[in-house]
């Protein structure tokens, strides 16, 4: 894993934060026109920003394929920097994800609807259970980021299925949806910062091992030190067992072999 890959992965994640720079200006754009009702975040959802009925679809489309495009690069450029069994998993479904946005900005929902709801789907669903399994993947070398993306994941994946089965009376359809794709980005952004602040090899940006690596250091030396007075204690217990033990004692007839066996004296009258 070399810096500039891990730097090249980690700036593609940050820079999915482009979508909500995109997204505040295209809904500007809408609440310019004064032929068509108001935008509401709370009602609406993200997708109706690149119909026909925005003014500015095509920029909405293009940042819906670039949004893809920076989350597949960055999962495939920051695996080796990954750790554990979630590693995989994490790069699948991050993968998965930045495919199902990518088919959401080339079919709006207003064309092929049945392929832009796959794609959305696949994009909420990939995304946040790829926090979840990122979150794994990273524990080993941040423990405060493992957890801030299991959280992540776990409020997405639930407002994903709120929003998929129509539990929306809270947030609103607008809301719940946007519950559930926001903090996609800002997994991918606050994981990218971290990594890239960690280095290639498990160190931060100056070069001094991160808190978790000092932590696992420590603990390999506590082991090692209890290994090592086990032993001793043990190599004592069996020297004082040694000692404790009773020579046999030795056969008088090995002392003297000419001495008169106890069956010759019992022949003589």
């Amino acid at each position: 894993m070399t810096a500039n890959r891990l730097r090249l992965g980690a700036l593609l994640w940050l820079l999915t934060l482009q979508f909500f720079v995109v997204e505040t200006i295209v809904q500007l754009r809408w609440t310019a026109r004064t032929d068509v009702l108001p935008y509401s975040r709370v009602d609406d959802v993200i997708s109706d920003l690149g119909t026909a009925v925005s003014p500015a679809r095509t920029l909405m489309n293009l940042s819906f394929v670039v949004q893809g495009a920076l989350i597949i690069g960055g999962a495939l450029l920051l695996g080796p920097a990954l750790r554990g069994r979630a590693k995989r998993v994490a790069q699948v479904l991050l993968v998965l994800a930045g495919l199902g946005v990518l088919v959401v900005g080339v079919f709006p929902s207003d064309g092929v609807g049945t392929l832009h709801s796959i794609g959305a789907v696949a994009h909420f669903v990939g995304g946040n259970i790829g926090l979840i399994a990122l979150a794994y993947a990273v524990r080993p070398r941040s423990e405060w980021l493992g957890t801030a993306l299991a959280l992540l994941g776990v409020i997405g994946t639930a407002l994903t299925v709120f929003f998929l089965f129509g539990v929306v009376e809270w947030l609103g359809e607008g809301g719940t949806e946007r519950g559930a794709a926001y903090v996609i980005p800002i997994g991918l952004a606050l994981a990218g910062a971290a990594l890239w602040r960690f280095g290639p090899d498990g160190e931060t940006a100056d070069g001094r091992p991160t808190r978790q690596e000092l932590r696992e250091q420590e603990r390999a030396e506590r082991e090692e030190q209890a290994r090592r007075r086990d032993e001793a204690l043990e190599a004592a217990a069996a020297r004082q067992q040694a000692d404790r033990t009773p020579e046999p004692a030795e056969d008088e007839d090995d002392e003297d072999p000419w001495a008169p066996s106890v069956r010759e004296d019992r022949r003589r009258p």
